[in-house]
């Protein structure tokens, strides 16, 4: 399986969108500071994730939701709650 995620930031409240094959190792990547994106805010939580079967359609989804604000903008308004938590 392959993972498009969001974390959010303990400390600052941001968001980041990834792609991993292993979600649970690449979690704990972030928190550790092995990520050079991330590496500065953490802790970082887990607040939504999507899985796919295809590697391409998970690398689709992650682009798509890293650079176009309308496929993130609903995807925020899914998950509002989530996101105040």
């Amino acid at each position: 399986m392959f993972y498009v995620y969001i974390i959010k930031s303990g400390k600052t409240g941001e968001i980041y969108i990834g792609f991993t094959n292993n979600l649970k190792r690449r979690i704990e990547e972030h928190n550790q500071g092995n990520s050079i994106s991330t590496k500065s805010n953490s802790p970082w939580e887990l607040i939504y994730f999507e899985g796919y079967k295809s590697e391409k359609d998970a690398i689709l989804r992650e682009k798509g939701l890293k650079y176009f604000g309308r496929a993130l903008g609903q995807l925020k308004r899914r998950i509002k709650n989530s996101l105040l938590i």
